[in-house]
C-alpha cells in the first residue's frame, strides 16, 4: 500500500510508522519536517501537497493541538485553538484527501482518551475528540467507491507520560506497540466508522 502519514515525527506517528512502515510505502508529511510539507490548517497547503503526493492507498493523520486550562479561565480564543488545529486539521485532510485516495482507500484520524475519562483543564480536548469521533461514525455511511474512515483514539502514550506528569492521574499509559496496532487494524483491516481505543 501507498500510506500518506502526516505527523509521522509526533510520538503518536512513531507509533503508527513502526507498526506500517515494514509492509508499506509511507510518505511522511508534516508541518516542518518529513516528505512534503503541509500545514493541516490551511486548505490550500493540503492541495498542494496532494498535488506533489499523488493519489495514495491511505491517509493517517496523527496531528493537532489542544488548548489545556481551567474552565474558569478559558476563553473564546483558548477554544477555538483545539477547533481550528487538531478538529477542523484533520477534517480538511479527510474533505480534501477521500479525492485522491485510491478505491478501497481509507482515512485514519486520531483523537483521544478525554472525551470518555475526562482529567481537570482538558475539556478543549475532550470536547475536540468526541467531535472526531463522531464526524467519522457519520461521515463512513456516506463515502463513496468503497472507501473507509477510522478514528484511533489513544490512551496516554508511555512516551508521553513525562510530558503530561500530574495531568492523567491514575491513567495507565499505554504502549507505541499497541497504539501502532490500532493504526495497522484502521488501515489494513475492513472497518469503518469505528473509534478504536487503545487503553
Amino acid at each position: 500500500m501507498r500510506i500518506l502519514l502526516i505527523g509521522a515525527e509526533g510520538t503518536v506517528g512513531k507509533a503508527a510508522m513502526g507498526e506500517l512502515g515494514s509492509r508499506h510505502e509511507i510518505i511522511k508529511a508534516g508541518r516542518s519536517s518529513g516528505d512534503v510539507r503541509v500545514d493541516v490548517m490551511d486548505e490550500a497547503s493540503i492541495r498542494a501537497m496532494f498535488a506533489q503526493v499523488g493519489k495514495v492507498d491511505a491517509i493517517v493523520t496523527t496531528v493537532g493541538h489542544t488548548h489545556f486550562g481551567p474552565v474558569a479561565a478559558m476563553t473564546a480564543k483558548d477554544f477555538r485553538k483545539g477547533l481550528d488545529d487538531k478538529l477542523m486539521g484533520q477534517i480538511n485532510v479527510a474533505l480534501i484527501g477521500q479525492t485522491f485516495l485510491n478505491d478501497g482507500g481509507s482515512i485514519t484520524l486520531t483523537s483521544g482518551v478525554l472525551n470518555r475519562d475526562p482529567i481537570r483543564q482538558g475539556a478543549n480536548a475532550a470536547a475536540v475528540n468526541g467531535a472526531l469521533d463522531g464526524f467519522v461514525k457519520s461521515a463512513a455511511v456516506e463515502l463513496p467507491r468503497g472507501l473507509r474512515i477510522n478514528v484511533v483514539s489513544p490512551g496516554l502514550l508511555e512516551e508521553s507520560a513525562k510530558k503530561y506528569e500530574g495531568f492523567f492521574p491514575g491513567h495507565e499509559p499505554v504502549s507505541s506497540a499497541r497504539v501502532g496496532l490500532a493504526y495497522a487494524k484502521a488501515v489494513e483491516g475492513a472497518l469503518t466508522g469505528q473509534v478504536i481505543i487503545v487503553g
